[in-house]
């Protein structure tokens, strides 16, 4: 069993990867921040995913949870791993038409307990997206985990929620940057 991962060495990760970047990015949600976090950076090392996931893994494990999804792309990589670590099922919506969709034959069982798990979250919009999806597939979501969340715990999704690194991460309107985020070109490095 790998031991727990505190937030300063879940933080050491995305630094040591290059996975946080600062400048001036456009989020998906359409708010602007001097930080991002590509959490694909910090997962292509499968021992940093393998510890990743059993860090998030030993938080969740109480929900009693029987299947994992995660939302398409960035969930992808660390909600197969936690699966994996809890020896559960997992699936995985993506969009179709600009909304996420549960696809490929992959099925929700009436009452079925499905733990959500993402890289990180700002709004959680996709998270909701999914966890909506749960719900209109009869399951009873259980909780969502997550790597990072930039909320630093300041949105509700309705269910219990568990991160490794927490952070409230300054982000901003289009019409409301400040003159030292304005003054820089913007980025769009996540997925659209």
């Amino acid at each position: 069993m790998l031991p727990a991962m505190t937030e300063s060495e879940t933080m050491r990760v995305f630094r040591e990867s290059g996975a946080l970047l600062e400048g001036h990015f456009v989020l998906r949600s359409g708010l602007h921040s001097r930080h991002y976090f590509q959490c694909a950076l910090a997962l292509q090392q499968m021992p940093v995913v393998e510890r990743l996931g059993a860090a998030l893994a030993s938080r969740v494990r109480h929900l009693g949870a029987v299947t994992v999804i995660a939302p398409a792309m960035g969930g992808l990589v660390i909600g197969q791993e936690v699966a994996r670590q809890l020896r559960l099922r997992f699936i995985f919506v993506e969009k179709e038409e600009g909304r996420l969709v549960l696809r490929r034959g992959f099925r929700i069982d009436p009452g079925e307990k499905v733990l959500v798990v993402e890289d990180v979250i700002t709004q959680g919009g996709r998270v909701r997206e999914t966890l909506d999806i749960v719900r209109a597939h009869g399951g009873n979501p259980m909780g969502v985990a997550m790597v990072v969340d930039r909320s630093g715990g300041g949105v509700d999704l309705g269910v219990p929620m568990f991160s490794l690194l927490k952070l409230n991460v300054e982000t901003f309107a289009p019409d409301r940057l400040p003159p030292d985020l304005a003054a820089l070109p913007a980025t769009k490095p996540g997925s659209k």
